[in-house]
């Protein structure tokens, strides 16, 4: 993210967790997942964060890393009944009236629709994923981008498996 920062703006992050799982998961095989309290802070810049909500279909997220996100970042955890898409769309839409920023960590393409609407509503819209897995015109879209790094994850043994995942 090279552009200027507003430290007065109000954040909002949607995790499209499936997304960015498969992303990290085809780069990394199992064993790596993204290390929310280091990337967080990255994004924020100084910002305010006025929600974090993280997305993940399936019915099981771990109580650990629920509880993790709510800790750090008074984040809400929703599981979806089938893709993260149109629910992490409706929770963007709703929270276009209370933030200055919409930050959403995915690089699926789907959301180009949500990006120009947002935009459109005078929001601005920042997208986190994996450089592999980044849509080019989500890209072009947005008003700004990181790419996730490796220094960005967490890496289990591998005999461990990430306790995020279904």
């Amino acid at each position: 993210m090279d552009m200027e920062i507003n430290h007065a703006q109000n954040i909002a992050i949607l995790v499209d967790g499936n997304n960015i799982g498969m992303s990290i998961t085809n780069m990394y095989e199992m064993g790596a997942m993204l290390n929310f309290d280091i990337v967080v802070p990255k994004i924020l810049k100084g910002r305010s964060l006025n929600r974090f909500i993280y997305l993940r279909e399936g019915k099981h997220i771990s109580e650990k890393f629920a509880d993790r996100l709510k800790k750090n970042f008074f984040g809400i955890v929703m599981p979806c009944n089938k893709s993260c898409d149109i629910p992490l769309t409706i929770q963007a839409v709703k929270l276009a009236e209370k933030v200055d920023t919409i930050v959403i960590f995915s690089g699926d393409s789907d959301y180009c629709d949500l990006v120009d609407y947002l935009k459109g509503t005078g929001i601005r819209v920042e997208i986190v994923t994996m450089r592999e897995a980044a849509s080019k015109t989500l890209i072009d879209k947005a008003d700004d981008h990181y790419f996730i790094q490796k220094e960005d994850l967490f890496f289990f043994s591998s005999s461990h498996v990430p306790f995020h995942q279904a």
